[in-house]
């Protein structure tokens, strides 16, 4: 027989043709679908950092976590790294993904662990179905900042990567390619509009609280690389957001230079025809303060105008017909088509909602909210034991609970909400507008009810400035100890 025609003999009867419902490629699908998660988990597992990186809250769904341990590799980061996100519930396909990224410092990046816990950073994601991601760059004291905050220096590569990653362990492969909305503070404010002029292309929005990355050598820090202005960034709408102390009305102490900083990149960017803006704040220095009782807004108002119709579309350009102008340092906001001055040396708002919140913000950063927050769901007792869940109010957070039993208010959580960098909080706030650790549950005991006696409790919910939710729906359960 011919050896050739054996040969193709043997090549056709080995081939077994499968349909596509087929058990049995329904089951070597699932196979390889969990060899895929277990690689990634694999690939994203390192050795615990010691403190105070090992103190960190769980990472079950709707939360996910990859992390990374230092590199030696030429490029690549020379910190550990995790980065930890949140995604909604109820989203089917994610539309962008928004940033929270911490200052420099041990106790900055700690406070990265939490960042994606955050109620009311959860509220902007919701709203745009969009994932929050907190990265926590495990820098030890007294190392160089740079080595980080500089995303060339190796950590735009791994926050790429972590999305890809991200992607996989969620579910939401859709994760490296989405648009990026960058909030950053101090160093993160670098980090972020150093993104910005590298990947213009990827990003909706950019607030810089404090830090800007720089366009010049600055003899006094030479260590920092300057960046190039790409046009693509000059589309993409940015917010500097200084505090007045940090140099100008305070003009010494540590933080005295960086309003020069942020002055100068405005200037470069805005003499571009950059849409950027200033909102100082009048009332911190490099403590984060109020800042994102304007933030969120500001966001809210880019992402609802720039993420793209459809998924895997563009983003689309901001709109010229509602712009407002002000002057640098001013507090004034008048449409552009009424402002006297050079208007690219003027502050860039995208409109008339955004100008007036940010008039009150600079002005002593109290915007005003007619919105109650959402009810409190899922209310559960146990013995004494309230158990709730609440989402918090887009505009102004979320302060507390009120606890009724049998329709009379009985107490409140927390006794007394706290927070030393702003208004007080339900979660409280560290040094780079993150909850603190522990994270604060939603329970209450109710150690003055009646034995023996079934009693009907609700509770509702406060947002930061007074205003109440409705009521939970009630349970009703006795005291039997």
């Amino acid at each position: 027989m011919d050896m050739r025609h054996t040969a193709r003999m043997e090549k056709k009867t080995s081939r077994i043709d499968l349909p596509v419902d087929c058990p049995i490629l329904r089951a070597m699908n699932r196979t390889l679908n969990r060899l895929s998660l277990f690689l990634v988990a694999l690939a994203t597992t390192c050795p615990a950092q010691q403190a105070p990186y090992d103190v960190v809250p769980d990472a079950d769904p709707p939360y996910f976590r990859v992390r990374y341990p230092a590199s030696t590799e030429p490029g690549s980061l020379v910190f550990a790294v995790s980065y930890t996100a949140w995604i909604p519930p109820q989203v089917e396909r994610l539309r962008g993904v928004i940033v929270h990224q911490h200052g420099c410092g041990e106790g900055s990046c700690t406070s990265g662990l939490t960042g994606a816990y955050d109620l009311h950073w959860q509220a902007l994601a919701r709203k745009h179905g969009c994932a929050l991601l907190a990265p926590a760059y495990e820098q030890p004291g007294k190392a160089d900042c740079q080595m980080w905050c500089d995303p060339r220096n190796g950590s735009g590569k791994a926050f790429q990567k972590g999305l890809v990653d991200l992607g996989m362990k969620s579910g939401h492969t859709e994760l490296a390619s989405v648009p990026w909305a960058l909030w950053g503070h101090s160093g993160g404010g670098h980090w972020a509009g150093g993104m910005l002029l590298l990947h213009p292309e990827r990003i909706a929005a950019v607030w810089l609280r404090s830090g800007v990355p720089q366009f010049e050598v600055n003899p006094l820090r030479p260590g920092i690389k300057p960046h190039t202005l790409p046009d693509a960034a000059l589309g993409v709408p940015v917010m500097c957001n200084p505090g007045t102390k940090e140099g100008v009305t305070v003009k010494d102490g540590k933080f005295a230079r960086v309003w020069p900083a942020n002055e100068a990149f405005f200037t470069a960017m805005r003499g571009r025809g950059a849409l950027i803006g200033v909102a100082i704040d009048p009332l911190s220095a490099h403590e984060c303060g109020n800042q994102r009782y304007f933030a969120i807004p500001w966001l809210d108002a880019c992402l609802g105008i720039r993420l793209p119709r459809r998924a895997g579309g563009p983003l689309r350009a901001m709109p010229k017909g509602d712009v407002y102008h002000a002057e640098l340092l001013g507090k004034q906001a008048v449409p552009a088509n009424r402002y006297k001055g050079d208007p690219n040396k003027a502050i860039w708002l995208p409109n008339r909602a955004v100008a007036d919140a940010w008039m009150q913000y600079v002005k002593d950063t109290r915007l005003t909210d007619s919105t109650p927050p959402p009810a409190p769901t899922k209310l559960r007792l146990q013995g004494k034991r309230l158990t709730w869940e609440a989402e918090a109010d887009l505009e102004s957070g979320l302060a507390g609970f009120i606890i009724e039993r049998d329709g009379q208010a009985v107490d409140q959580v927390p006794r007394e909400a706290r927070n030393r960098f702003g208004r007080p909080l339900f979660q409280q706030l560290q040094y780079s507008d993150t909850p603190t650790q522990p994270l604060v549950p939603m329970r209450f005991t109710d150690t003055q009810a009646e034995k023996g006696k079934q009693h009907r409790y609700r509770v509702i919910a406060v947002n930061t400035v007074g205003l109440k939710s409705q009521p939970s729906g009630a349970v009703v359960g006795g005291n039997t100890r």
